[in-house]
């Protein structure tokens, strides 16, 4: 029988990434009784996570967690410089157990998609590296391209910033217009980092991508066709538990979306970094009004930006302070505003007929699992692309703005009316019935990928073999 293997994960610090890390390595040790992961955990420096990870980072049958010492970092270049120095711990943690008597065989390093200088300390071993891409196979697409307009043809594609251009990408079946790329691919400072993670993706042994082959069929025949390190979509990664931060709220939360009618509800939702300055709330307080439907609105609030930490957005203490006058009053029977929200949970009850979302790829793959169509509202990182790629590509969302930006350092100027809120949420909830419809026929495709003769179940064997067979070579 082959001798136990054991893989090293590294997941990019904050909560989206390390999840869909334990998911992919919770898959993996239940599909092979030969591995075992350990996880390594970074945290960014100056923040207070310790409510976002305890309920993923408890030891697991075969799955161990390290937590790798808090770091200070420049935050112009807190990604590089924040991996680049755990690079000596994990070396020692990894050098310790592989010292252990009956230790598992080194098999490789799995890396979030921010974490390829760890691929030196995989070659320092001997052992092959792979990417965990947690976005979806078009954006990967994307940065390749994007990579080898800079690299090949000096055509920086932040050179399109604010111009009428519209690319032609391998991934997409459609042009995007330029006004849709994501924010850090506009930005000269950010590209400069992307191309260096992107050049270093061309040099693993293979990149396990979140997505399934039925969703993204042109871009993952795409990538079997360019010549880029072989990809395995294993997805839809989902913590389909949720999490448990307050118990209380959400029973609450539950209990309301009981008592409402089959699909009535819109649910309003931007992710854990998503929140609006007073101007905007009053217009979507306003849209939900005048549209007249049930809503579920998790609305969190800014805290003013401290210099060197990073800020998450918080419950507001009093909701009047920001809401219209009345307007919870009048919509009492029919809406309600919370803070943090439970997602899957929210997403998974059957009250629920839309989602308003900042289109962040784990809540796009959430959506579709449940059967919930979205409507776009992006607001940093790659969303206005997915927001595309939903809307424009694949045909599985409407829009409300895929354009509209808010990243962490600038204020969008930018407010969204009423009006065009009001008219999503409608089309959303009254009108689109194809939308509706396919995005049923993709919830049924996304569970099936992952049973027995699925696709991304067939992907994730694939890879597992990969695994397997390496260290047959290497340690015969």
């Amino acid at each position: 029988m082959q001798k136990a293997a054991e893989l090293v994960f590294i997941p990019s610090p904050g909560v989206g990434h390390l999840v869909s890390t334990v998911e992919i390595a919770k898959l993996l040790v239940d599909r092979d009784q030969r591995l075992s992961i350990t996880v390594f955990i970074i945290k960014l420096p100056n923040s207070d996570n310790s409510k976002m990870t305890p309920t993923y980072t408890r030891s697991l049958d075969r799955i161990k967690f390290i937590n790798l010492p808090n770091q200070s970092s420049d935050a112009k270049t807190v990604l590089t410089s924040l991996i680049e120095s755990q690079k000596p711990h994990v070396k020692e943690v990894v050098t310790h157990s592989m010292s252990l008597p009956d230790s598992p065989k080194l098999a490789g390093f799995v890396l979030d998609m921010f974490c390829t200088s760890m691929i030196d300390v995989a070659n320092d071993f001997g052992v092959p590296s792979y990417i965990y891409f947690t976005s979806g196979a078009s954006f990967l697409g994307l940065l390749f391209h994007a990579q080898f307009l800079n690299d090949e043809l000096q055509k920086p594609i932040s050179d399109f910033k604010d111009s009428d251009t519209e690319l032609v990408v391998p991934s997409l079946a459609k042009p995007i217009h330029a006004k849709f790329l994501p924010s850090p691919l506009l930005n000269i400072d950010w590209t400069v980092y992307l191309y260096e993670q992107t050049r270093r993706y061309k040099t693993a042994k293979g990149i396990l991508v979140n997505t399934f082959a039925e969703l993204e069929s042109y871009a993952v025949n795409a990538a079997a066709l360019s010549e880029i390190p072989p990809v395995y979509p294993v997805g839809p990664i989902l913590n389909l538990d949720g999490d448990n931060y307050d118990t209380s709220k959400k029973a609450e939360i539950m209990e309301w979306l009981d008592d409402q009618p089959e699909s009535s509800v819109v649910f309003l939702c931007f992710g854990s970094m998503g929140s609006f300055g007073d101007d905007q709330v009053k217009q979507i307080a306003c849209a939900l009004e005048q549209s007249g439907h049930r809503f579920l609105w998790s609305l969190r609030q800014s805290l003013p930006k401290d210099k060197g930490k990073f800020v998450l957005p918080t419950d507001y203490e009093n909701l009047s302070d920001v809401l219209p006058e009345g307007f919870l009053d009048r919509t009492v029977g029919i809406g309600k505003v919370i803070g943090w929200a439970p997602q899957v949970a929210v997403l998974g009850h059957p009250a629920i007929g839309g989602f308003v979302s900042h289109c962040g790829w784990n809540s796009t793959l959430e959506s579709l699992w449940f059967g919930v169509p979205i409507a776009t509202w992006p607001m940093y990182a790659e969303q206005q692309f997915n927001a595309f790629q939903l809307v424009r590509e694949l045909g599985l969302a409407v829009e409300i703005k895929m354009d509209y930006r808010k990243d962490f350092t600038i204020e969008n100027a930018v407010i969204v009316t009423s009006e065009e809120i009001e008219r999503g949420i409608r089309c959303l909830m009254e009108y689109d019935t194809d939308i509706r419809k396919r995005v049923k026929e993709m919830s049924v495709m996304s569970r099936k990928t992952l049973m027995d003769g699925g696709s991304s179940f067939s992907s994730l064997g694939r890879f597992i073999s990969d695994v397997m067979d390496d260290i047959s070579e290497t340690n015969p």
